[in-house]
This record gives structure tokens, C-alpha cells and sequence, in this order.
């Protein structure tokens, strides 16, 4: 599957809340220039499907999808605005078939066994975990790889530099998503530089 092989080479992919569409560029560039192609625009601002949509058309070599797509709907529109994959904070089969009538990736979110034989029973095989730090963290996967060796994870939800480490170390984990690459103030004069730098640590991180 091309989509879990991009995950696989990338490794960490920037969870990005755009609440300002003139950030949507220079953001989206600061981070593939660190080496962070693969982009995940959360659903959470009215900018956000313009930025899905700018990004698309202008980052050469980013991968951008959603982020909390939580109906058939957002799917449609995130797809229409440019989104190559879309990830959702659960799992309901409306969202898987939507998956399937746009020929569009989906990494559903999962957190028990349960959800995760749900998935498995709609053909799925790689899941985002979450949130990955409040229901069991790289212990939680570590387990869940037992019973569930055909199944991989990409953790979101409290990851960052410091439990990096312990999430890509699992042989189940294709890749974790977070946001501590991304400045909390956009704004700031050097906040693209900063997200650039960031992305590069990250990277590196990713490749110890």
C-alpha cells in the first residue's frame, strides 16, 4: 500500500492545526524542507480545507491529508479540496466506505481490541492509535502486537522528542504523529525557520 509505504519512510508525520490560511504555505514548506513530507491538516479551523487545498497545489513533494474527519462528508470535502489520505480520531463504517468510494487511504483511530478487530473485519491493517499516551502508550502497542501481528500503528496523541524512541523501537509502529515540531506562535518573526530546524531534529530522532 503506497500510503503506509510513505509512513514508512518518513516515520513522523506533523499533526497541523492552521488557523491562519497565510501560515498554510510557509508552514507546509518549512516542514518538507526538514524533511517531513507527509502532512496531516486537522479538520478543526475553517482555514483548514483552504490549506489542505494550497498546500496540494503549491509544496512540491508534500503528501497532505486530514485530520478529525469524523463523517462521510468531511471525507468528500477533504478529498475535494486536494487531501491524499484522511485520518479520523475513531472508527465507524461510514468513514471506511467513504475510504473505499474515493479510492482515498483512511488511518481510523483505535484504541481497544475491540476496534481494532472491527477494522480488521473491513479489510483495514494499519491503524493510528489514540489517544496513543492516555490508553497505554508504547506498553498498550507492545501488547497488541500478540494477538494482532498483521496489524500496524501510527501513534498520535501526547508523543513527542522525549517518548519518540519508545514508539518507533516497536516492530508494530510504522510511524507516530505529533505536533511538537510546530510552533505554538506562528507569528513569531522566526517561526518557520524554527519549525525547519525542528522537523530536521525529528527526522533524526526518527533515524536513531
Amino acid at each position: 500500500m503506497e500510503f503506509t509505504e510513505n509512513l514508512k519512510a518518513v516515520r513522523i508525520v506533523p499533526v497541523i492545526v492552521i488557523k491562519d490560511l497565510g501560515h498554510a504555505l510557509p508552514l507546509a514548506e518549512a516542514l518538507v524542507e526538514g524533511g517531513l513530507n507527509v502532512l496531516e491538516i486537522t479538520l478543526r479551523t475553517p482555514a483548514a480545507l483552504e490549506a489542505i487545498r494550497t498546500i496540494s497545489a503549491s509544496v512540491k513533494g508534500a503528501i497532505v491529508g486530514a485530520g478529525t474527519v469524523i463523517n462521510a462528508e468531511q471525507f468528500v470535502q477533504a478529498t475535494a479540496a486536494g487531501a491524499k489520505f484522511v485520518v479520523s480520531p475513531g472508527l465507524t463504517e461510514e468513514v471506511v466506505r467513504a475510504s473505499r468510494d474515493h479510492l482515498v487511504p483512511i488511518l481510523p483511530g483505535v484504541a481497544t481490541a475491540s476496534e481494532i478487530m472491527l477494522g480488521i473485519s473491513l479489510g483495514l491493517k494499519t491503524f493510528k492509535f489514540f489517544p496513543a499516551e492516555n490508553v497505554g502508550g508504547a506498553p498498550a502497542i507492545k501488547a497488541l502486537g500478540g494477538p494482532f501481528p498483521q496489524v500496524s500503528f501510527c501513534p498520535t496523541g501526547g508523543v513527542n522528542a522525549k517518548n519518540l524512541g519508545s514508539y518507533l523501537s516497536l516492530p508494530n509502529v510504522v510511524a507516530a504523529g505529533g505536533s511538537w515540531m510546530v510552533p505554538s506562535d506562528l507569528n513569531e518573526a522566526d517561526a518557520f525557520a524554527r519549525a525547519s530546524a525542528m522537523a530536521r531534529e525529528a527526522r533524526t530522532l526518527a533515524a536513531a
